[in-house]
């Protein structure tokens, strides 16, 4: 893979970026339904951008490879999004965002980031070195759980 750069998210991608999400999620194999049902959850918001929660990586031809989110807490701030373009999985550049998202929390004071995370996700953020402390109820799904993860920071 090319290099690849960071920088903040600009106001007007929010609609390319929720897509990005979206076909990334895909991968799993989740139907069309089940997109549209968590959808609403995977937007990437004007508010965020505004705040420099967002974050793009870029290849050096300037595709999009992946985005991050985060929303910071009181000492525990929560990696809000984090979803790679199909393209790109598997090639470094969920880590490197991973960390940016560390780092970005890091400078606004948070001791922990915390991470919702969709059930195949797990095993990269565990890999990645994340914790499970345990599960949450979906708020799409009843009866499904998801695992809840931290990260000490």
């Amino acid at each position: 893979m090319s290099e690849v750069t960071l920088r903040p998210a600009i106001p007007g991608e929010e609609n390319s970026l929720s897509d990005l999400c979206l076909k990334s999620k895909a991968v799993w194999g989740y139907d069309a339904d089940f997109l549209e049902s968590v959808a609403p959850y995977l937007r990437v918001t004007t508010d965020a951008i505004r705040e420099g929660r967002v974050s793009v990586a870029m290849s050096e031809d300037g595709e999009v490879l992946g985005v991050c989110q985060i929303e910071p807490g009181s000492d525990k701030g929560t990696l809000d999004l984090l979803f790679i373009s199909p393209t790109a999985i598997g090639k470094g550049v969920g880590q490197l965002l991973f960390e940016h998202a560390k780092d970005l929390l890091r400078a606004r004071g948070e001791k922990v980031m915390t991470i919702l995370s969709d059930p195949y996700a797990e095993t990269a953020y565990l890999h990645m070195g994340a914790k499970k402390v345990g599960s949450r109820p979906s708020e799409v799904f009843k009866g499904r759980e998801l695992p809840w993860l931290e990260v000490e920071l």
